[in-house]
């Protein structure tokens, strides 16, 4: 029998059901800690996973986090994904290969190749978003933004959202510390300190960009 063919290509993709986490921000506002935990959660596990096959996304945001039937996460859009050791970028190729302004590190501002470290630190961008309805660096236009982020702190998430406990916010200065020698150097890291925040011990005056908590074994 003659074995059938396409008369095309084509591409089979997964039909997710789910709603951008964007659209849940620009209706919810901000998002309350223990369901935007859940949600990071379930990001540490993507990247985790995306991270043990070589991989960095390199565009994590609001626009590419699907949330589907209770909270399940999809990570979407690879399209500036990349092998960990790619080669470097440079910085007149930032519009269109590097990610968005308020959430990529500040390595990748610098024209360094993104890594785990990198995915971490927009992770963090997102968590705070959640949690504070504001990213850490808000600017005029994704220069300032961008500008703002090598050269000046980011606000404390608790001056923006008191509510916040210490650990939480611990968690959040360390996953967007400016050295990528600060952060969380796996997802599975940042999601043990997030299913865990009573396992921490939280410093009372760290310097700015350094950890801010630290494990109790």
């Amino acid at each position: 029998m003659e074995q059938w063919k396409p008369s095309r290509v084509y591409m089979v993709m997964e039909w997710v059901e789910g709603r951008l986490l964007r659209h849940i921000l620009a209706e919810a506002g901000k998002i309350d800690p223990p369901r935007a935990v859940r949600m990071a959660l379930a990001l540490c596990d993507a990247l985790d996973y995306i991270h043990s096959h070589g991989v960095i996304h390199r565009d994590l945001k609001p626009e590419n986090i699907m949330v589907g039937c209770e909270d399940q996460i999809k990570l979407i859009d690879f399209g500036i994904a990349a092998k960990a050791g790619a080669r470097r970028l440079t910085f007149g190729k930032l519009s269109n290969i590097m990610g968005t302004a308020e959430y990529i590190s500040p390595e990748q501002i610098r024209g360094q190749r993104g890594d785990a470290h990198s995915d971490l630190y927009s992770l963090g961008v997102v968590l705070y978003e959640m949690l504070t309805r504001k990213t850490p660096f808000p600017g005029p236009n994704p220069f300032a933004v961008m500008n703002a982020r090598l050269r000046v702190d980011r606000v404390p998430p608790r001056a923006v959202n008191p509510t916040l406990s210490s650990e939480l916010e611990a968690i959040l200065l360390r996953a967007l510390a400016r050295d990528r020698k600060n952060r969380y150097a796996r997802a599975a890291d940042l999601g043990h300190d997030l299913e865990y925040p009573d396992s921490l011990r939280v410093g009372d005056s760290p310097a700015p960009g350094a950890p801010l908590a630290t494990r109790v074994l």
